[in-house]
């Protein structure tokens, strides 16, 4: 009867825990401000392909102000050159001097993996994807908002 009565107790103090919303980005927050700089996922490029959408111009739109050169990590790259020849016109888009490419140290790492490691590090990224796994995954991550593609413009959970 003790045992049954102390797992209830658990249970319900388990239940009173109260969630914190992660789209109070500003008080988790602090290093995050234009300029923004912004994490681009392969997917994103794509779906930016797809809705004839200008990458640098859109993010700015999106932001209302102004947006560093948009960030690439090496895995993002890496992963959009096996793609293929599908994928040229995307690839060409990346190589392109307006984007930032960042180094990474691992070797061998999943894209999605390597992102949500760079966030985790540093909280001064927006993620654009468009990836809804990694969109969850980012979300468990408190103060990072993500860009997205709704609509053919680009949207933002910090708007």
């Amino acid at each position: 009867m003790k045992k049954v009565h102390n797992t209830q107790l658990l249970n319900s103090l388990l239940n009173f825990v109260a969630k914190i919303p992660s789209c109070m980005f500003f008080q988790y927050n602090t290093q995050l401000g234009p300029p923004y700089y912004i994490l681009v996922d392969t997917n994103f490029i794509n779906f930016s392909i797809k809705a004839k959408l200008d990458v640098v111009q859109s993010m700015m739109d999106c932001l209302y102000a102004k947006c560093n050169v948009p960030c690439i990590t090496d895995c993002v790259m890496a992963e959009l050159e096996k793609l293929g020849m599908k994928f040229r016109v995307a690839l060409r888009i990346e190589k392109d001097s307006r984007f930032d490419r960042l180094p990474c140290s691992h070797k061998g790492t999943y894209a999605d993996d390597c992102l949500v490691q760079r966030v985790m590090q540093h909280k001064c990224y927006i993620v654009a994807t468009v990836d809804r796994d990694l969109k969850r995954r980012i979300r468990k991550i408190p103060g990072v908002p993500i860009m997205y593609i709704s609509n053919h413009r680009y949207s933002s959970s910090l708007c």
